[in-house]
């Protein structure tokens, strides 16, 4: 699970895609390869994957105090550096005793884990595992999607789709287009969209919303032809 940016989202559609797949009945894990900006007894992205998705494995293999991206924040900490060795161990050994094993990256693809250049690519190649992109839903995010996905393409993976991590209650012009455009710019299906404030919902009321806004691919319901049709006024 991989974003464009940092702040797109990545945190609420992984708990989402946890929390249906626990729902269907599969075994379910979740790893943070590096978590930045939190402190030792705060509150992080696998607290909010507990809290929506429940019974799950979870495991965090790093935590740096300062939101920085890993590398630097590894370094500034003086903690020693995620590797995409670890990391790809990790969910390889969680992979034999779960059905999905879910892979949370920091910031976007290529964002730096450690001095060697190591990045969530690297991970995604050593698992072969799909990698599933998030993106906003209004102006730019056409552009970084599409060099999130030729990046993944030029290293050999395989990007399984792309999901809008909150879509706005009035979109404009921008994010109805995009709508379209973005499974273009991604080169693959819109696998999703994240009705606003989601992340914010009590624990009884996310799996239903979680189920509105991913796809049967990750045990939903969305439908981008209809999603796309009903938010345009199209029929």
């Amino acid at each position: 699970m991989t974003g464009t940016d940092t702040g797109v989202g990545k945190t609420v559609v992984t708990a989402a895609a946890a929390a249906l797949l626990r729902a269907n009945g599969h075994r379910v894990a979740v790893v943070k390869a590096a978590q930045t900006g939190v402190g030792a007894h705060e509150d992080a992205d696998l607290d909010v994957v507990r809290r929506y998705a429940g019974a799950v494995t979870t495991h965090e293999i790093r935590r740096f105090p300062e939101p920085l991206a890993p590398e630097t924040a590894a370094l500034r900490s003086g903690l020693p550096p995620v590797t995409p060795g670890e990391a790809a161990e990790a969910a390889a050994r969680l992979d034999e005793t779960h059905d999905y094993v879910l892979v949370e990256g920091a910031g976007g693809l290529l964002v730096r884990f450690d001095p060697a250049g190591g990045t969530l690519a690297d991970v995604a190649w050593a698992l072969g595992a799909p990698v599933v992109v998030v993106a906003r839903a209004g102006l730019g995010t056409l552009n970084a999607t599409a060099l999130t996905a030729e990046v993944a393409g030029r290293r050999g993976l395989h990007v399984a789709g792309v999901i809008i991590g909150t879509w706005p209650r009035e979109p404009g012009t921008a994010e109805l287009c995009n709508l379209h455009d973005l499974p273009v710019a991604a080169a693959a299906p819109l696998l999703g969209a994240l009705e606003d404030g989601l992340g914010d919902a009590e624990p009884s009321s996310f799996v239903e919303g979680a189920r509105r806004g991913l796809s049967p691919w990750l045990g939903g319901k969305f439908d981008p032809e209809q999603f796309t049709a009903n938010s345009t006024g199209r029929t």
